[in-house]
């Protein structure tokens, strides 16, 4: 049962990221059962794909939050920077991050097997960041966490949260792909963990509180959408910060 099992069903079957309730926070990653959030998902009705984020946006301004942003995703680092602003569901351009010191707004990643992070500091700055290879990488979670530190957020102080991916047991990979995120140099194909190596980056930077889902979305297809598995469809990470 979530915590906030009215919503059903856009919330049917999620996982909520340990902790973030205690800082007054929601954060979840839908499920299946939700049904897909890709905007470009050929297997549904654009209808039903625009209906479920209307139907978040609705929910999430019944929390106190508004305003919800997401951005078309590009396996990049750039995180984008939100004050508070017009209500509505507001989808920039080019961005695998977001993140906040203002309430009212509700962050949202699109995921398919790359990992959601959540992250949230007690003074009130959260980001939300969606990391495949190529983010993990580029340091898309170190520059997070070295930019709320230059914000006056003590790493220390931060929570971090690694949700639904695709597992480390699953995940194979070449040798440049391994080479890139890791440092190992390898022969052949190999198995690659982005959560461990995620939880690693974030410990180097200082942050002490790292939490890992131990949800896989390619071992657990009936509950998960996975781009390995063949899905086009795509599940949501979602971080609300609700006004005071």
């Amino acid at each position: 049962m979530t915590p906030f099992a009215s919503a059903e069903p856009l919330l049917a079957d999620a996982e909520w990221a340990p902790g973030f309730d205690e800082l007054g926070l929601r954060a979840f990653t839908t499920a299946r059962a939700a049904g897909s959030f890709g905007v470009t998902d050929p297997d549904a009705r654009v209808a039903d794909i625009i209906g479920r984020w209307d139907a978040l946006q609705q929910w999430t301004a019944g929390q106190g939050a508004p305003r919800l942003v997401a951005a078309r995703q590009v396996h990049g680092t750039r995180v984008e920077w939100h004050t508070g602003g017009a209500p509505g569901w507001l989808r920039g351009a080019d961005a695998d991050g977001h993140a906040t010191v203002d309430r009212g707004i509700a962050l949202a990643v699109t995921i398919a097997d790359c990992v959601p992070v959540f992250v949230a500091h007690p003074s009130g700055a959260v980001a939300l960041l969606h990391a495949g290879w190529r983010g993990t990488a580029a340091g898309i979670l170190s520059a997070c966490v070295d930019s709320l530190a230059a914000r006056g957020f003590d790493p220390a102080h931060l929570r971090v949260h690694l949700g639904p991916c695709i597992s480390g047991a699953a995940y194979e990979v070449g040798p440049e792909v391994q080479r890139a995120v890791t440092g190992r140099e390898v022969a052949g194909p190999s198995r690659l963990d982005l959560r461990a190596t995620l939880a690693e980056q974030a410990r180097a930077g200082g942050v002490e509180r790292v939490t890992i889902s131990p949800a896989c979305t390619v071992g657990d297809r009936p509950r998960w959408f996975s781009h390995r598995g063949g899905d086009a469809g795509r599940q949501l990470a979602v971080l609300v910060v609700p006004s005071p």
